[in-house]
């Protein structure tokens, strides 16, 4: 007798099939991230450290048409690109950024999202050599900005 299970060949089973899938990964994979960036924009607002961080980062940023606090929408992103676009949603919610704006900073969260997450991840598995890290790093990031401008000069 085998244990094997039986997989179907109908199209509308294996849709059912990725489609839970697909559900399953949302909910435990991508929403924590989107509710912890929520919550840490929600928590540097309330604290007036979004309005400090706006300040600072203002002359960076406005190169790229965007106020001081879209540099939390970057820095989250490089964590995670799901958090990154919580930090976005966030800020579009509050006035803060705009569609315009959005739309320059989009390309970026994917650029270089996630890169710290797959660090360890991709690079550690392929048995890239640590020493060619920070490059990769540093391309990616560079990218992301060659994308904004891109963006701000074409959107």
């Amino acid at each position: 007798m085998s244990n094997s299970v039986k997989v179907s060949n109908n199209p509308f089973d294996i849709f059912v099939v990725g489609a839970r899938k697909g559900f399953n990964i949302a909910i435990n994979n991508l929403m924590p991230n989107v509710l912890m960036a929520y919550v840490i924009a929600e928590m540097l607002n309330l604290l007036g450290v979004m309005q400090m961080i706006g300040h600072v980062c203002a002359p960076l940023m406005g190169l790229f048409g965007l106020p001081g606090e879209a540099i939390t929408v970057l820095l989250t992103a490089w964590l995670s690109s799901s958090a990154g676009t919580g930090v976005a949603v966030s800020l579009l919610s509050k006035g803060t950024l705009d569609a315009g704006q959005i739309t320059i900073l989009a390309p970026a969260i994917f650029l270089m999202g996630s890169q710290l997450q797959y660090m360890g991840r991709l690079l550690g598995v392929a048995d890239v050599p640590k020493k060619y890290w920070p490059l990769l790093m540093v391309v990616s990031i560079a990218n992301a900005l060659i994308a904004m401008l891109f963006m701000r000069v074409f959107s």
